[in-house]
């Protein structure tokens, strides 16, 4: 007998008796409270209100005076065999996004049909939000059986109409159930008023619901919260979603691909317990053996068990935006720790809940649903839903309002795309080249001198024979970069793009020289984890007043005018280097002495005595 909770959400159309069903079942399993339901019945008798077992779920005043759920409720009982919680979602169209928020974490479902009524707009939808969300148990109850006269010819009715509707959506319910809830009807016990009838009842049903696979028998997903920094010691910190985590596991954090060990579990401030493992569900941090660039959103893992990496997904989304999703959208996606901007790629099917009809269309509706696809300029890191449901759900998020949420379907996974190893090494390209290749990362503000230094850096070493080559930040953005605008996002994505080319001449064997501003020190971070070897960060150190005077091309000008919007050093951050590899200080020197310094460091670095150190 399993001590986990089997998490079952309630749903169906307004006034179809889910409240009405839950309230008996937690009083026919025990779960209430002594003289709860006494309590609740003096109540009604003082309102001159007759006795409802909706009463015990309805907690919220306004739900009383409305006679409709607002909320999403949660709670235990057990069935005599397992524990259960349940989940009851509202069933009015206005407070849809309540319900999704109960469903995400379902294992199953119960759908609620009234036997009068049939099958309504709102059972069809949520029907196929249960679809949607991938919950492929679902045991349907057809409630108000009493207002029918137990009638079995209308049970069966309403049984192979919602049988009909699920099987469009590719569903097979476990169970179909006529009760009456509010007479206790088939809940717990079988009744004499359907003897026609030798299925479960209720709690049978739910008994007869298999298990989710554990948290702990999943591949290790570890979602990073943050990194904090504690004297020499940096701990990467997060929740472990599934799998288990111990000192000693080589980790790859997706979508970077940067791998080292697990060095240390820490505890908490004055704990002598030594911590060697961790398991899914516990928030740890841990330390590493190799101080490689890591950052929140990424997903650690064991090699062996990666994630699916790709730029592109097909999703199922479920729109609550007031204004429609449309083609060409853009959005922010929400995955764990994770943030994304994606673009709407593709409307590829708009469900109709009513009907199920489908049809391709360039809007989604609100509360519609559709299949679509999301792309990122950036590789995200997930789980399809159905192979961990915990990295394969996701919200989609416009300014700060939440306007949709889904399932990852599929992906263009890029584990399909493999890395081609180079037949001519590093070492030899540097003893062909008498030099060796790299990344001369050139970082200050504007009109700090970085394109004139380049260029002039290039044109000497171009005169000795190296092969060098110079990417500047107004160039990239006439063809690379063209796309991109001065955002933060845009600015990052800039910086990612030209750091991979970057590295890319480097390993062919070039020196690059890159000149831009690349204001956040996080973005040059992650520049310098493609490679950190290859990797080196000179800070042309010229402060803002010095900048400011020169004022080259007229920009600060224009920025102290309100002209330029996001200006860095007048209306956005600079982040000083560190520990640069090199600080330049231009002030009061010449181009010529400037470039005569860092030459003296790339000759030492670079050069001929470093190539001859490879194999020393």
């Amino acid at each position: 007998m399993s001590n986990t909770p089997l998490k079952i959400v309630v749903v169906g159309h307004v006034d179809h008796g889910k409240s009405t069903l839950v309230g008996r079942l937690l009083h026919e399993t025990g779960a209430l409270p002594e003289g709860k339901v006494e309590y609740l019945k003096e109540v009604c008798d003082k309102r001159g209100m007759p006795f409802e077992w909706a009463f015990v779920m309805d907690a919220l005043q306004a739900e009383r005076d409305q006679g409709i759920t607002i909320d999403t409720s949660q709670l235990r009982f057990h069935t005599g065999n397992r524990p259960v919680l349940i989940i009851d979602a509202p069933g009015h169209k206005e407070f849809l996004k309540n319900m999704i928020t109960g469903a995400a974490s379902a294992e199953a479902a119960v759908l609620i049909v009234d036997a009068h009524e049939g099958v309504q707009e709102q059972t069809r939808r949520h029907g196929y939000l249960l679809h949607l969300l991938g919950l492929s148990q679902i045991a349907v109850v057809v409630n108000k059986m009493d207002l029918v006269g137990w009638s079995e010819a209308r049970f069966q009715e309403v049984d192979a109409e919602i049988r009909a509707y699920l099987a469009g959506i590719g569903v097979t319910p476990t169970h179909v159930v006529p009760v009456s809830a509010r007479g206790g009807d088939f809940i717990k016990d079988r009744s004499q008023a359907a003897a026609w009838y030798q299925g479960p009842t209720v709690l049978e049903a739910l008994d007869g619901f298999a298990a989710a696979a554990t948290a702990h028998d999943l591949d290790l997903r570890f979602p990073v919260q943050d990194v904090y920094k504690f004297d020499t010691r940096r701990i990467v910190s997060g929740r472990i979603e599934s799998g288990r985590l111990k000192v000693g596991d080589k980790l790859v954090f997706s979508p970077s691909g940067k791998s080292a060990r697990v060095a240390s579990i820490e505890g908490w401030a004055g704990s002598d317990v030594t911590v060697l493992s961790a398991g899914a569900g516990q928030s740890v941090g841990f330390t590493l053996d190799e101080p490689i660039f890591v950052e929140r959103g990424q997903i650690a893992h064991l090699a062996e068990s990666a994630p699916a990496l790709a730029h592109e997904v097909k999703a199922r989304v479920f729109w609550l935006g007031r204004d429609p999703l449309a083609l060409g959208d853009r959005l922010k996606l929400k995955l764990s720790t994770a943030e994304y901007l994606v673009e709407v790629a593709a409307i590829e099917r708009v469900i109709d809940v009513e009907d199920l009809g489908s049809h391709q269309g360039a809007q989604v509706g609100r509360n519609a649903v559709a299949e679509v696809v999301l792309r990122s300029r950036s590789a995200m890191a997930f789980d399809t839903f159905g192979a961990n449901a915990r990295l394969g759900r996701f919200v989609l998020v416009h300014g700060y309002d939440i306007v949709g949420g889904g399932i990852v379907a599929s992906a263009n996974d890029t584990r399909n795309i493999f890395q081609v190893n180079h037949q001519v090494t590093a070492e030899s390209r540097a003893r062909a080249n008498a030099h060796k290749g790299g990344v001369l990362w050139l970082t200050g503000l504007s009109g700090a001198g970085k394109s004139t230094i380049a260029m002039e850096l290039e044109r000497r070493l171009f005169q000795k024979g190296w092969q060098v080559n110079v990417l500047d930040g107004d160039n990239v953005r006439h063809g690379l970069c063209s796309d991109l605008g001065f955002t933060h996002e845009d600015r990052t994505e800039n910086i990612r793009r030209v750091g991979e080319v970057a590295h890319l001449f480097a390993k062919a064997g070039m020196l690059v020289i890159t000149a831009f501003i690349s204001p956040y020190r996080a973005d040059r971070d992650r520049v310098r984890a493609i490679d950190a070897e290859a990797f080196h960060e000179i800070h042309v150190a010229t402060g803002l007043d010095a900048c400011e005077a020169r004022d080259p091309k007229g920009l600060y000008r224009k920025a102290r005018q309100g002209e330029i919007a996001d200006f860095t050093g007048v209306s956005a951050p600079y982040e000083a280097p560190d520990v640069p590899e090199l600080a330049l200080n231009t002030e009061g020197k010449s181009v010529d002495e400037t470039v005569a310094e860092l030459l003296v460091y790339v000759e030492n670095r670079f050069g001929r005595a470093a190539v001859d150190s490879l194999s020393a």
